[in-house]
């Protein structure tokens, strides 16, 4: 999981399908849906169910399982988000060299 499956899933919650959620987000249907089989498979449960052909049942949507997973991912973004502004972060990005020195072994 990363931002742009993140920014997926959210898509694919808004537009109700994988093709509008790939529109949403430019990107070919293609991409979407291995995308969408990418997760699907590397997660104890399903993250995105489709139903394919017409009627008022088709299109795609997050599961439940889905909304957890998204839910602890964008937690996740925000602590690290706030990490990166804390003081001990900054101390030592603060300490740290712009480049290394010269090897003394060399």
């Amino acid at each position: 999981m990363g931002p742009g499956k993140a920014d997926l899933l959210e898509a694919i919650r808004a537009e109700g399908s994988i093709s509008g959620a790939g529109r949403k987000l430019g990107m070919s249907y293609r991409r979407t849906w291995l995308l969408v089989d990418a997760m699907n498979r590397c997660w104890a449960q399903p993250l995105v169910e489709a139903t394919a052909g017409g009627g008022r049942h088709k299109g795609a949507r997050v599961t439940a399982a889905g909304l957890q997973i998204l839910t602890a991912f964008r937690a996740l973004e925000a602590a690290i988000a706030e990490a990166a502004e804390s003081e001990a972060f900054n101390a030592l990005k603060g300490a740290l060299l712009s480049e290394p020195r010269a090897s003394q072994h060399e």
